[in-house]
C-alpha cells in the first residue's frame, strides 16, 4: 500500500518536472501574413497579424494557422518527453 503512495508521488513528480520543462519550449509557425507562438502547454502566447491579410479571409488562414502550430507543438513536445525519458512507472501503478 504504502510502496503504491510513494510511487504515485514520485509520477507526480515526474510529471510535474516535465510539465515544467515543456513550459520552456515555444513553437512559431507563419502562413499568408498571420504568425503564431505557442508555449509547451499549449497556449497561444502571441497572434501577430498582417495588416494586408484581408478580413474575407482571416478565419480561414488563422484556423489553419492554429491548426498547424498545435501539430509543431505536439511533435516538438513528444520529443522533448523522449529526451526526458518520459514518465517512468505509468504502467506499474
Amino acid at each position: 500500500m504504502f510502496n503504491k503512495l510513494k510511487q504515485f508521488k514520485d509520477l507526480r513528480n515526474q510529471a510535474k518536472a516535465l510539465q515544467n520543462a515543456l513550459a520552456q519550449e515555444s513553437v512559431e509557425y507563419e502562413k499568408s501574413g498571420i504568425k503564431i507562438t505557442m508555449n509547451g502547454n499549449m497556449e497561444i502566447t502571441s497572434i501577430i497579424i498582417d495588416s494586408n491579410v484581408s478580413a474575407d479571409k482571416l478565419t480561414g488562414i488563422l484556423t489553419a494557422v492554429i491548426n498547424e502550430t498545435i501539430k509543431r507543438a505536439q511533435r516538438v513536445m513528444g520529443k522533448k518527453v523522449q529526451e526526458m525519458g518520459g514518465i517512468s512507472g505509468i504502467t506499474n501503478i
